[in-house]
């Protein structure tokens, strides 16, 4: 069917709540500013950013269902309320010297827009590109994993030169203006949509959905609960290094505290782009093949890296670890569009990010309390490895799920046409 919006537009929408909600991740330029000014400790500041990521986690379970029942447009608007009140707080919990207010602020009511806004572009977007799931959901996802590199520099110039509190206030007014205008545009496709200039092939992959389960339903299948290990596994090793990369390359492939740190700002280029690399290869390879081969490839690498000392060798590794981090994230929700269809994606995402949550907690507490009983991180690294090689059996194990509902809805699909030759007055044998 015809359209007035432009999908590309959609797709720069989401970008543009994704690159807003995303400067999340450069919470950490607010630390020592923070510290120094108003006497917080580490931890108590660190807090902040623990509560936000869990209230992100909840909220993307929670409100999956809102998202889904009013649309991308009011859900977008609702994120933007949150996130940006959420900015607003904190700026005068730092002028009252409120660290209570500061959680408030900060970690419930932005880590609430952080949920809503991370999963209502994505369902949407999966819609408006039947033929390159993967691609339009790596370019939104994609805005979430640049967003440090480009918030980190302005808010470290407004600190210095406005205050922390007007830094608050400016991020604020900003991000409310970004998330408006792109929550404006966002709607979804059409009934029976399909985008101009689909070849025959395309158009048969577009509507291979096999299944169209809602939520309630998803989450009573095993293959939720593989998809979820999966997503789990992959973010719990992968967040632990971005913890403490520098560090342990620092300790095993004798880098300076100065290349560790140009280190790890590039590891953020290859957080963004490998979220839209991976899943776009995934429109290709298909998504089972993809993550079996996120595995293969840091079982090889986690193992690897404890006897790598060339530094360069070292980092190729950690980019492509990092690369993988961020690939998980955006293939994800086209994962679920296969095997569960696009009726009740966002909430089926929002339920599976609930693994984003849980991972943020285990990973960092794995690798923290391994260096401490063995001041090394050799012991941490073939742990994470060995949990790869789960996560490669459970990407093979649902291969068998997925070739059962294959044939189920094959079967389906014949009876009906035999039914239908029937009803024309066809002998069928």
């Amino acid at each position: 069917m015809k359209t007035k919006k432009n999908r590309w537009l959609i797709a720069l929408a989401g970008v543009g709540i994704h690159i807003s909600i995303g400067s999340v991740y450069a919470w950490s330029v607010f630390t020592v500013p923070l510290q120094s000014e108003l006497g917080w400790s580490l931890s108590n500041v660190s807090f902040t950013f623990s509560l936000a990521i869990l209230f992100l986690g909840l909220s993307a379970a929670f409100m999956g269902h809102f998202v889904e029942a009013k649309g991308p447009r009011i859900s977008g608007l609702v994120s933007t309320l949150f996130f940006a009140s959420g900015m607003a707080v904190a700026g005068l919990a730092v002028q009252l010297e409120s660290l209570i207010l500061l959680y408030f602020g900060y970690g419930v009511l932005g880590g609430i827009g952080l949920g809503i806004g991370y999963i209502t572009p994505v369902s949407t977007l999966v819609k408006w590109f039947p033929d390159r799931r993967g691609m339009a959901t790596g370019l939104a996802i994609m805005g979430f994993g640049f967003a440090a590199m480009l918030a980190s520099p302005a808010m470290e110039w407004l600190i210095v030169n406005v205050s922390i509190a007007g830094t608050f206030y400016i991020l604020a007014v900003i991000y409310f203006v970004v998330m408006i205008a792109s929550s404006l545009y966002l709607e979804r496709p059409p009934e029976g949509y399909e985008p101009e200039g689909m070849n025959l092939d395309e158009k048969v992959t577009a509507k291979k959905d096999i299944v169209q389960l809602t939520a309630n339903e998803a989450v009573r299948t095993r293959r939720f609960y593989f998809l979820w290990s999966m997503l789990f596994l992959n973010v719990t090793c992968g967040i632990a290094i971005l913890a403490v990369a520098s560090p342990m390359a620092q300790e095993i492939a004798g880098l300076s505290a100065g290349a560790a740190a140009v280190m790890v700002g590039i590891m953020g280029v290859f957080n963004g782009g490998g979220r839209l690399v991976w899943a776009s290869i995934s429109d290709y390879i298909g998504r089972p093949n993809l993550y079996s081969l996120f595995f293969i490839i840091q079982i090889a690498l986690f193992l690897l890296l404890p006897s790598v000392s060339h530094a360069l060798v070292f980092q190729a590794m950690l980019f492509v670890i990092i690369s993988c981090y961020g690939g998980g994230f955006s293939a994800i929700p086209a994962y679920i569009g296969d095997i569960f269809g696009t009726k009740q994606l966002g909430a089926i995402h929002g339920y599976i990010l609930t693994a984003w949550a849980a991972a943020g907690l285990v990973g960092p507490f794995i690798s923290s309390t391994v260096y401490e009983a063995t001041q090394s991180y050799t012991l941490t690294l073939y742990i994470f490895g060995a949990l790869f090689i789960a996560a490669l059996a459970i990407s093979i194990l649902i291969r068998g799920d997925i070739r059962k509902i294959e044939a189920d809805a094959e079967f389906k699909a014949r009876k009906e046409a035999r039914g239908e030759l029937i009803k024309q007055g066809v002998e069928v044998q």
